[in-house]
């Protein structure tokens, strides 16, 4: 069983990529500092596979690694952002929907990583408030909580 591991996450991580890379992003506004922190959640899941305990919380597993290695990046860096980095956003609609999908995506950008990971995980990976909890290493209540705020502050900023 334990050497099904290694496969499994593998397949965890190839059927997740896309939505690592909108998590990594959302921090480092970044796509080559999005892809060093995802390569740096895979080497640190597969350095730490084998204390997996349940392989089929897996995916939630992978997001925490994901959210607490995107965490270190933001801290690292969070003073070196460039200004054209901060526009630049991965959206592929036109005209009004562009102009409100950026504002949207602003008002997240401006919250503080703890709000920014509970909104981003909620309302762009669908994932749920248990799910969240677990990921973010707190209780479902402070889950709520921040999304509320978070919600507010995003509110607020539009």
């Amino acid at each position: 069983m334990r050497k099904q591991i290694p496969d499994d996450l593998k397949e965890c991580i190839e059927k997740n990529k896309e939505s690592m890379y909108r998590l990594a992003y959302s921090y480092t506004k970044s796509r080559e500092a999005a892809l060093d922190v995802i390569q740096e959640t895979v080497v640190h899941a597969l350095e730490k596979a084998h204390t997996l305990r349940d392989p089929c919380k897996m995916k939630n597993w992978v997001f925490r690694i994901l959210v607490n290695e995107s965490v270190s990046w933001y801290r690292k860096n969070r003073r070196t952002v460039s200004l054209s980095e901060q526009d630049e956003v991965p959206l592929q609609d036109t005209t009004a929907e562009v102009a409100e999908a950026l504002d949207v995506y602003r008002a997240v950008q401006a919250l503080n990583p703890e709000l920014k990971a509970v909104i981003i995980l909620r309302y762009y990976e669908d994932m749920r408030l248990e799910d969240i909890a677990k990921i973010t290493h707190t209780p479902l209540n402070t889950v709520k909580s921040r999304l509320r705020r978070g919600l507010d502050q995003i509110r607020k900023y539009l």
